[in-house]
């Protein structure tokens, strides 16, 4: 008997072992395929962490090219060589125990019409000898790299490139295509996904599968289903595929590659908040799909959200688990999400681990064409880990007496206090708000523990809805068709006022920074967040143009658009008048803290462990209010050493916590706020901690800097 227990306890030594050894290195997004944001390093630990300090610090040089710039890259690690990207989208290979740069690649030298992306990774493939790529988008290419000297690989795609635009089905090289989320290996096929507009005019958002060596594409699988396809029959509309867009896997994928299954979550259908050009279920529009990786066709999907009028896409890649049920051992898959839950599923199967309800929601709607689905899907077992309502009484108890009055006064003519409320014309408050609960940085898992890490926003945004004028007019001045073209294209991001909304920008006294070729330009190809306006006509992009910089010498030509093929389902009748966040006349979140959580949660027991605030503002902490949580972006990482890395909050700082009990161990101020996922590593034994700092959101200072932090004194 004690013979069979030493053999038990070696060989529970032995697999520990094994499985610590699989995650000392950071190759792939999320530092592993299962994109379990875990390192099985352990010379950084509970007892040393507060003595960590910078051991080298990178610019990459263009920080002030792009006002308000930002870096969202996880960067990877093979072989001692960093690989990151810069705001402008270069692709640096640096050292990794030094930051010292080996090489840099410009995308923009390739004459091409560029377009400024946000980059979260690249993907590293090696056939295990000689050949050595990254791939990486920037602006609408995929690019192929040699890892070793920078230089594109001219034998792959059309000389080093592959255009997103192509391949996809049907015209789109007028629309908006990129990709923001590294794609992923599987044996000899590099898989992406896409970003694309999120407005009327929005390409599909098919997942491909390229072959490494000569870009070809391999598979396609088609997220808005074509006649005899599966899922084909939830859209009212036969001829939907021709010209609906969006259900994009955007936010990445995760591999389990010993069953070859890609788990690929999707995004919202265009257009996002008005679904009467889109009627019926939208498979397979915020789905996970667990797609055979090497063929492309589909195992099984889960619906999250039907018919989708609250953009809650599917927010980030899921997380490959082992959980015991019943004193069983299951190889499941976690997807967080938006509205604030944790799902498990069977990774082969797709059963659920535990029941799934549907439950009935409100249908009703003011906007014509529209028809709201009946019941969305709720899970059961692990309780939300943000808010999903609030009442009157929940305002943020810190404002002054007037501020919270005015508040109540504006929450009599808002709708509120539950989820899934129909988008229409009298304002509705959405909680959890468009950028989550769960955003795109992912949760973390540990798989010593069984615990995963959320990191959360709980920001309340303001949903109101207008009516479009119809187009074309009969007659009209380029100021009038300015206003109108704004109020179409432009409103939802940029405010009725021009004020900007969320973090978009202002664009009142614009005329000071940019000139009529720069507004064309911009309107052409897109930045970041904003997409490409290409596909409308020369003249309604100088009407918009005149509009938001105010030229009154153009504003009285007249203004001649002739009907378009496309404005049969392009032009929605309703638009949301911003991205507007429910937000106090001081500018802080109406609703009562915590603003900004993460959350441990035991995915075998179900239960919240621990919950903390992340982030602080510092003008509230002088005041002593206790610590509030500010809106984060980026993902944690979790690590053998006990601790759980973040930075992501709007205050700057990076933060250690002791992963088992959420205490707070250290926290460093960046130069800008890393609104990013963190990557550990290893070099020659030291243990490195590196994060991008680029800012940019949330009305915060850019930067252009990746800081590396490690113990003092060891070489």
């Amino acid at each position: 008997m004690k013979y069979s227990l030493l053999l038990t306890f070696l060989f529970l030594i032995t697999a520990c072992k094994q499985t610590e050894k699989k995650y000392t290195t950071w190759n792939n997004y999320g530092g592993s395929k299962e994109n379990i944001h875990y390192s099985s390093l352990t010379e950084i630990d509970t007892n040393n962490a507060s003595q960590l300090q910078p051991a080298w610090i990178f610019n990459t040089g263009d920080a002030d090219t792009v006002k308000n710039s930002q870096i969202q890259c996880n960067p990877i690690i093979v072989d001692s060589t960093i690989y990151l990207t810069s705001p402008t989208l270069k692709l640096f290979a640096l050292r990794a125990g030094t930051g010292k740069k080996i090489w840099e690649f410009d995308p923009d030298s390739m004459s091409l019409n560029f377009v400024l992306n946000n980059s979260r990774g690249v993907t590293y493939w090696t056939d295990g000898k000689n050949d050595k790529r990254i791939f990486y988008v920037a602006s609408s290419y995929l690019h192929c790299i040699d890892a070793t000297n920078g230089q594109l690989i001219r034998s792959f795609g059309d000389s080093g490139l592959v255009d997103l635009h192509n391949d996809l089905g049907r015209e789109v090289q007028d629309l908006f295509v990129t990709a923001t989320s590294p794609g992923i290996i599987y044996k000899d096929l590099f898989i992406l996904g896409s970003r694309v507009d999120e407005g009327a005019a929005a390409a599909p958002g098919h997942i491909r599968a390229f072959d490494v060596r000569t870009g070809k594409l391999r598979w396609i699988f088609h997220t808005i289903p074509q006649p005899g396809e599966a899922g084909y029959e939830t859209w009212e509309d036969p001829n939907a595929y021709k010209h609906i867009g969006g259900a994009n896997s955007w936010s990445g994928f995760t591999l389990d590659e010993e069953r070859g299954i890609l788990f690929a979550p999707t995004g919202s259908a265009s257009y996002d908040f008005y679904g009467g050009k889109r009627r019926g279920q939208n498979l397979f529009a915020n789905c996970l799909l667990a797609l055979d990786a090497e063929t492309g066709k589909r195992k099984w999907h889960f619906q999250f959200i039907h018919h989708d009028l609250w953009d809650w896409d599917l927010p980030a890649p899921p997380v490959l688990v082992t959980i015991e049920k019943d004193g069983k051992k299951i190889d499941a898959v976690a997807q967080t999400t938006k509205h604030g839950m944790v799902w498990l599923f069977e990774r082969e199967s797709g059963n659920p681990v535990y029941p799934i309800n549907e439950m009935q929601i409100d249908t009703n709607t003011e906007l014509a064409g529209e028809k709201v689905w009946p019941s969305q899907p709720i899970p059961t077992f692990i309780k939300p880990f943000v808010r999903q309502s609030f009442s009157a009484n929940d305002i943020n108890p810190y404002l002054p007496d007037s501020s919270i009055a005015k508040l109540k006064k504006d929450l009599e003519g808002y709708r509120y206090g539950k989820m899934f409320l129909p988008p229409g014309k009298k304002p509705a408050v959405e909680l959890p708000g468009f950028d989550g609960g769960a955003e795109w940085g992912g949760p973390s898992y540990d798989p010593q523990t069984g615990l995963l890490y959320v990191n959360a926003n709980e920001m309340g945004w303001v949903v109101t809805m207008r009516d479009v004028a119809p187009e074309p007019p009969r007659k009209e001045n380029y100021g009038q068709a300015g206003v109108r073209l704004y109020q179409k294209y432009c409103i939802s991001c940029h405010g009725a006022d021009r004020k900007g909304t969320g973090n978009f920008p202002t664009l009142i006294n614009i005329q000071e920074r940019y000139h009529d070729a720069d507004i064309m330009s911009l309107l052409s190809a897109g930045r970041r967040m904003m997409p490409s306006f290409n596909y409308i006509t020369k003249e309604e992009k100088e009407a918009i143009g005149s509009y938001i910089l105010d030229s009154k010498k153009d504003q009285q030509k007249n203004f001649i658009r002739s009907a378009q093929p496309q404005d049969a389902y392009r032009n929605v009748p309703y638009a949301m008048t911003g991205y507007n966040k429910f937000l106090s006349p001081e500018g802080y979140p109406a609703i009562a803290p915590p603003w900004g959580t993460i959350t441990a949660i035991d995915l075998n027991s179900g239960e919240h462990v621990w919950k903390t605030t992340l982030g602080e503002y510092p003008e509230l902490k002088e005041k002593g209010v206790p610590p509030t949580g500010t809106e984060n972006y980026g993902g944690p990482v979790v690590t053998a050493g006990g601790l759980l890395f973040i930075a992501a909050s709007r205050d700057g700082m990076i933060r250690a916590f002791n992963k088992v009990s959420g205490k707070l161990l250290w926290e460093y101020e960046l130069p800008s706020p890393g609104f990013a996922t963190p990557s550990v590593y290893e070099v020659n034994g030291k243990q490195f901690l590196v994060i991008a700092c680029g800012g940019g959101k949330l009305k915060t200072r850019s930067g252009d800097a990746y800081i590396a932090f490690a113990l003092p004194g060891k070489k």
